[in-house]
């Protein structure tokens, strides 16, 4: 029993806590400050393949779209106009990435499971709140710990190698836009591919492409693989996003089967919690909120994650 009449259970459980109750000390407030000035990133060797690949396969994509299928095309609109929107598409979905992996997913500080902590929250007597063992944090309502990033992540989704980053609260959003802009650039090479395929067999495959046909064939061919592999999994993933939105619920909540011990929000109320504000184009952009930080090399203790 402690000496304030708080009881502090150390196991990894839904706590009493809500958002509104945690991180009002100084010393918090400060710490969630200083974190808002740096640029998360996760030091986990899968991880950073993972996004390095995803980079690289994006960039295959808007090479082969570009100078195999597009610069060699005697209709110039044709090439003007779908050229500047695969470019588009490319971008926005690299920059989705960025903010996502870049992002602080919501983690809680580590290591506040202290007398002064727990005293400055002015709990009621006997009140349970949880801690949690592996990083020595109070949990708040919804949180989970990340056995990769090391942290409890409030309202965490689930941990994504692609964007070596978990998805949370506060990265959630670009997560949606990198999976949407992903699958609607797939979509699009994949119909230029075909357009590709049509105009080839119709005319002569040595004016159809500035390659030789085996190796256009070959181009073509991976990247209608890669095509139908992309929207296979971002469409899925997208839809799954905003299922879980709607029916605010994280997809370690819904996997778990946890009994909801919030009030949850209404579809629209979801969606605008998540990107902010009403219905709007700035849905679409990732680069709302952006701002360029200065750089900061800070070495870190007893975690994953460094910022710069």
């Amino acid at each position: 029993m402690q000496p304030s009449g708080h009881r502090l259970r150390d196991i990894e459980h839904h706590p009493l806590l809500t958002d509104s109750d945690n991180y009002d000390s100084a010393s918090s407030s400060s710490s969630d400050a200083d974190m808002a000035d740096r640029v998360w990133f996760i030091r986990d060797g899968c991880g950073m393949v993972c996004a390095v690949m995803t980079w690289l396969l994006v960039v295959y994509a808007d090479f082969v779209v570009t100078f195999v299928m597009l610069l060699p095309s005697k209709d110039f609109w044709y090439s003007v106009v779908n050229g500047v929107i695969f470019n588009c598409l490319a971008v926005l979905a690299l920059s989705s990435h960025l903010r996502t992996m870049l992002t602080d997913p919501g983690a809680v500080p580590k290591g506040n499971a202290t007398k002064e902590y727990m005293e400055s929250l002015q709990l009621k007597p006997g009140e349970v709140i949880y801690k949690c063992p592996k990083c020595c944090c109070i949990k708040p309502e919804r949180a989970h710990h990340c056995s990769i990033c090391k942290r409890c992540i409030r309202k965490m989704d689930h941990h994504c190698p692609w964007v070596n980053n978990c998805v949370g609260e506060k990265n959630q959003r670009f997560f949606v836009l990198f999976t949407m802009y992903i699958a609607l650039s797939s979509v699009h090479a994949l119909i230029l591919c075909g357009l590709q395929f049509i105009s080839c067999v119709q005319g002569q495959w040595t004016e159809c492409s500035d390659f030789s046909p085996p190796i256009t064939v070959i181009l073509l061919v991976f990247l209608c693989l890669e095509g139908l592999l992309f929207f296979t999994f971002t469409a899925v993933m997208f839809g799954t996003q905003i299922h879980s939105i709607c029916n605010d619920e994280t997809e370690i909540e819904r996997l778990k089967s946890e009994k909801p011990t919030w009030e949850r929000r209404l579809r629209w109320e979801g969606m605008k919690s998540v990107f902010g504000g009403p219905p709007s184009l700035l849905w679409m952009n990732p680069f709302v909120g952006f701002r360029f930080r200065r750089l900061q090399m800070r070495a870190r203790k007893g975690g994953p994650e460094f910022s710069v």
